[in-house]
């Protein structure tokens, strides 16, 4: 049975919740296998107090979900970041109705911003494409460096430094507020695909994506050797 949560704008109640937080987005990419940006209490805490993130709980009280809102090139993108599901509460559809909310208080407090995002998750990847991103190149992204040494933690930055930050193992997608005034987007990657009804497309990306670009890293670190 579904249970019933409430979503919602967090606020400085819910910085209690922030260890829990940070603790479950590190447990969930170690089971993936797969980078991440670490985060700090601290870090999650402070989107919370800003009022630039989105909670989920149960009735009782109990934490289910979070995501927040950061901010880049003064205010021309907006990153919506640290998508988290409590494990016991997955397979509830939970994922999708924070990520909404969290786009929808983006376009509310920047509403001109283009919002993007970095992911290796298939689920979150079809999650956006409904919302209306598109997986465009690098190039189209924020280029603050404020933004990339985020990814120093990860353990694939490697790669992005060899790929002089133009591709790596997660996917980039976009959503410019200017294509709903019948703009098309510049430059994506997939053309005409309904990506948002194919998940095992993103899936395939995914993998081949991953398999292409571990497999020149190992190449080169045994040339370089």
């Amino acid at each position: 049975m579904k249970k019933n949560f409430i979503i919602r704008a967090a606020d400085s109640s819910d910085v209690n919740y922030a260890q829990e937080i940070v603790q479950e987005i590190a447990d969930s990419a170690k089971v993936r296998g797969t980078g991440i940006a670490k985060r700090t209490p601290e870090y999650v805490s402070k989107k919370i107090e800003e009022g630039k993130a989105i909670i989920a709980t149960t009735k009782s009280g109990e934490w289910a979900g979070f995501c927040y809102i950061e901010v880049w090139s003064h205010g021309q993108f907006v990153a919506n970041s640290g998508l988290i599901v409590s494990q016991k509460f997955r397979g509830e559809g939970l994922a999708k109705k924070i990520k909404e909310a969290t786009f929808n208080l983006s376009g509310e407090k920047y509403p001109e911003a283009k919002i993007f995002g970095l992911t290796t998750g298939a689920a979150v990847l079809k999650i956006n494409s409904e919302l209306g991103y598109k997986p465009v190149v690098y190039g189209e992204l924020t280029q603050d460096e404020e933004f990339w040494k985020g990814c120093q933690s990860c353990i694939n930055f490697d790669i992005l430094t060899a790929k002089k930050r133009q591709n790596c193992i997660c996917t980039a997608m976009l959503y410019n507020p200017a294509w709903e005034k019948d703009q098309k987007p510049k430059r994506t990657q997939w053309k005409g695909r309904e990506l948002d009804k194919d998940l095992k497309l993103f899936e395939r990306w995914l993998k081949f994506k991953k398999t292409v670009l571990l497999k020149r890293e190992a190449k080169k670190n045994k040339n370089g050797k």
